[in-house]
């Protein structure tokens, strides 16, 4: 397998997905982050632009992730899925 630029989106589309499928309570346990501590996180409130720390832009990318690209993950698999099957 040659380094192009299919390689490089097929490998975004399975970080997305393994950002997807995540766990939010088991991961957030790992990185002692609560979600007692960001109540507003994943959500726009008044300070959404004071974006606050690493933490909470992380939990916050991962539920964008997962709200956001639901459907859109399920199409961009499916398709890869084909290209894979008939392209090889």
């Amino acid at each position: 397998m040659g380094f192009s630029l299919y390689s490089l989106i097929e490998a975004a589309l399975l970080c997305v997905n393994a950002v997807a499928i995540l766990n939010e309570q088991r991961f957030l346990s790992k990185i002692n982050v609560d979600n007692q501590n960001y109540p507003g996180a994943g959500a726009y409130g008044n300070d959404h632009q004071n974006a606050g720390g690493a933490k909470q832009q992380l939990l916050t990318l991962i539920r964008s992730v997962r709200t956001v690209m639901r459907v859109p993950l399920i199409a961009f698999n499916i398709i890869t899925i084909l290209f894979l099957i008939l392209f090889g």
